[in-house]
């Protein structure tokens, strides 16, 4: 069995989150390891060519804090340790950056799956954090939005 001691489950507040909530859950259960749930929100970073009139917020970090801990008690209740984490930045420089500070075993994410122009577009969180990670990473994909059920033409 691995030994899996912490892991790190990065979340965006939404619904998709939820599939890699619960694989992050029940391997935390086998492992009896922690889990750190980090959000990203998202700030212009030093580096940046182009200003941007947005900054952090300590208000938007206190409310996605609040969010994590709402979510994290409705997904786990007191069946895993769990600490909750908001950090600002670009979320794949975060993401890295506290799984190489935590000494994290496993990150567990999940992906929207998108395909065509929008994965050219957006690009892939969950494949750059998988490329890059000091450590495995395990990706749950989020509901089928966009397939067709063959057996109902």
């Amino acid at each position: 069995m691995l030994n899996l001691k912490r892991i790190l489950c990065p979340i965006d507040l939404d619904y998709v989150a939820k599939y890699a909530l619960d694989y992050a859950c029940d391997i935390a259960m086998q492992s009896k390891a922690t889990i750190y749930l980090l959000n990203v929100a998202r700030t212009p970073a030093a580096d940046m060519d182009t200003p941007v009139a947005i900054e952090a917020n300590p208000y938007w970090e206190r409310v996605a804090l609040r969010r994590l801990e709402q979510i994290a008690l409705e997904t786990f209740g007191n069946k895993v340790p769990y600490e909750a984490i908001v950090r600002g930045g670009i979320p794949e420089s975060v993401i890295l950056k506290v799984a190489t500070e935590l000494s994290i075993d496993l990150i567990v994410m999940s992906t929207h799956a998108r395909t065509g122009l929008a994965h050219f577009l957006l690009g892939s969180l969950a494949e750059t954090t998988a490329g890059e990670a000091p450590c495995p990473v395990l990706v749950v994909p989020g509901p089928a939005v966009n397939r067709t059920d063959d057996s109902k033409r």
